[in-house]
């Protein structure tokens, strides 16, 4: 979830996807900041395309991320994502209501293990392990082998062993170091990083 994430698709112009589009409309009329950045999106975009039947995400918000999920899916892949606050949910739904490929749940974010293994995990809203009281995703039951996990919203590593307020950053390396992983950390801009971890397969 990036602060100012609505307000930074303003500069991109016309070369957003018409879904897109749509959900940024959606949470400018609620007035909510904190949707995906655009270079988030487009990462989210390129690797929807990858993904053979099965997308979910964590922290729908009025939807920016999801639509550029479900821009960039092939024909038949089916999209889950989960929101916790019930107005966003319906707002988010009603972005998708066309989309019968397309599933907004309302609840915590754990609710999403229902649906998986997914070939695509997107961890925006819950499942990061950065909070306290918020454990990590168990990635080997919800991806399925060969499958791709994105932890979004890190601000880019300076040194060789990544910081946060001035101690080693334990969520960021929970994913960089996870056995069951293959992960790196990939900028997206100067003030953005993400980790995306591919799952062994075996």
């Amino acid at each position: 979830m990036a602060t100012h994430g609505t307000d930074a698709h303003a500069g991109v112009g016309d070369g957003l996807p018409p879904l897109v589009r749509d959900a940024l409309a959606a949470a400018r009329a609620s007035a909510f900041p904190h949707s995906c950045r655009p270079e988030q999106g487009r990462l989210l975009h390129a690797l929807a395309g990858g993904a053979p039947a099965r997308i979910g995400e964590t922290g729908t918000g009025l939807g920016v991320g999801l639509a550029w999920l479900a821009s960039g899916a092939r024909p038949g892949v089916q999209l889950y994502s989960v929101e916790r606050d019930p107005d966003r949910a319906r707002a988010a739904a009603g972005v998708f209501a066309d989309r019968p490929c397309v599933t907004v749940l309302t609840g915590d974010w754990r609710r999403i293990e229902e649906y998986g293994p997914f070939d695509l995990l997107v961890l925006d809203g819950g499942g990061q392990g950065k909070v306290p009281g918020d454990r990590p995703a168990d990635v080997e039951r919800l991806l399925a082998p060969g499958g791709t996990v994105v932890v979004d919203d890190f601000t880019p590593a300076t040194g060789r062993l990544p910081l946060h307020e001035g101690v080693p950053d334990a969520a960021r390396l929970h994913w960089l170091e996870h056995p069951a992983l293959r992960a790196t950390e990939l900028r997206l801009a100067p003030g953005l990083s993400t980790v995306v971890g591919t799952r062994l397969l075996v």
